[in-house]
Parts: structure tokens; C-alpha cells; sequence
């Protein structure tokens, strides 16, 4: 199987994805400077690809979001990617639960600008997005990205489910994960949960549904 055809852009050499990416991405200088940072870290296959980062904004902007969910941080280059297309009222609620990784971000957010779109929230990230159900705030959001621990992907689901208005729109990132989904004798906890999640969006008539083999996968689900 040639995996280099639908990696990251950043982690691949394959020449089709160079070109694609050089054809299309449309970073900011602090984009870029926070992606240089990003890739200094051992963990830098956690941060979005820019081409995926770049179609959420497009739709973020597309749909004339206000009020975004990133669940699942890193460095902040998501959070920055949404909060750069919001209006001066829109805000970006970013989960994590690790503050020496968001707080790298930060400078970069108040470099652009939009520190003051960012509301980052340290926990887990199902526990915060219980809290904004429980406060009342169901049919309220615009946007969710959901890049964070897949064995929870389903879970994350049905609350931003109950977070979004109709016509908003679910962006679960990772959802080709390298490949593993189609082979069956892998059987990791984090692939069963990105292949049983494939499975039952397929058949959720809640939503509509766009899977698109670009980077690492990307699952668009527009809620109805």
C-alpha cells in the first residue's frame, strides 16, 4: 500500500501532494513561523495538515461561523487557522489538556492578532464540552474539529451533535489513520475506534457526510 499518496503534506514527499499544497496553501507569515515552531517538537505529527486546517477555514468562513470548537490544540496552529477567519465577535473554543503545548500557541495568537478570539479550556476535553451542554448551550456552535484522542472520537461526536446548530458542521481529522482502517489485522484500540466511528457516521442520518482521502483522512459531517 502506498501510504505516501494521502499523508500530511508536511510528512510527505510525495510529489502530487508537493504540488497540490504549493498550488493552494495560503498561510500567514505567523502561520508559517508557528508551523516552523510546531515541527521542532518530537510530537509534530500531532498537528493538523495545512491542507486540512486551510478547508476548515474555508468552510468556517463558508458557513459565516461565529463560535468554533477545536478539540484537541497541540501548538494552537487549528485554533489560529479558525480565529483568523471569524469575525471580530467569533470565538474559538480550544480544548486540551495540556497547557505546555497550547501555551506555545499563545504568542503566536497574540502575534496575529487574535488572542482575544482564543478561549482555551484545560481539561478533558468531553468534560468541558458536558459543561457547555449542561450550561445550556446546545444549537449553539457553528464548527467543530475534532483532533484529539481517538478512543473518544465517538463520544466527541454526539456532544458537538448536541453543541451545533443545523447546517453547522463536524470536521473529525485522522480518519484514514495511515492506512490501518482498512487493514483488519490491525486491531489497536485508537484504529478499532477510527474504523467503528467510519462505520456508524456511513449510516447516521443525523448528518451528511464527505470523507475525503486527503492528508490523514478528513470526515466532513454537516449536521441536519
Amino acid at each position: 500500500m502506498d501510504k505516501m499518496s494521502y499523508g500530511k503534506s508536511y510528512l510527505t514527499t510525495d510529489p502530487l501532494v508537493k504540488y497540490v499544497t504549493e498550488h493552494s496553501i495560503r498561510h500567514t507569515d505567523v502561520q508559517k513561523r508557528l508551523m516552523e515552531e510546531t515541527q521542532k517538537h518530537r510530537s509534530v505529527g500531532m498537528m493538523g495538515a495545512p491542507e486540512v486546517l486551510q478547508l476548515n477555514a474555508n468552510l468556517i468562513q463558508a458557513i459565516g461561523a461565529k463560535k468554533v470548537l477545536d478539540v484537541g490544540v497541540f501548538t494552537g496552529a487549528s485554533a489560529l487557522a479558525a480565529a483568523l477567519v471569524l469575525p471580530a465577535d467569533g470565538q474559538v473554543h480550544a480544548l486540551d489538556v495540556s497547557k505546555e503545548y497550547t501555551d506555545i500557541g499563545k504568542s503566536f495568537w497574540r502575534d496575529a492578532g487574535v488572542s482575544d478570539k482564543i478561549e482555551v479550556h484545560i481539561a478533558p476535553a468531553a468534560d468541558t464540552l458536558q459543561k457547555f451542554i449542561d450550561e445550556g448551550q446546545a444549537g449553539t456552535f457553528d464548527f467543530a474539529f475534532i483532533d484529539a484522542d481517538k478512543g473518544s472520537y465517538d463520544l466527541y461526536y454526539e456532544q458537538c451533535l448536541l453543541l451545533l446548530r443545523r447546517g453547522g458542521i463536524i470536521s473529525f481529522d485522522n480518519t484514514l489513520w495511515s492506512g490501518s482502517v482498512i487493514d483488519e489485522s490491525n486491531q489497536t484500540p485508537d484504529t478499532v475506534a477510527i474504523r467503528n466511528l467510519n462505520k456508524k457516521l456511513k449510516d447516521d442520518h443525523r448528518i451528511n457526510i464527505s470523507f475525503l482521502s486527503i492528508a490523514d483522512g478528513l470526515t466532513l459531517c454537516f449536521v441536519k
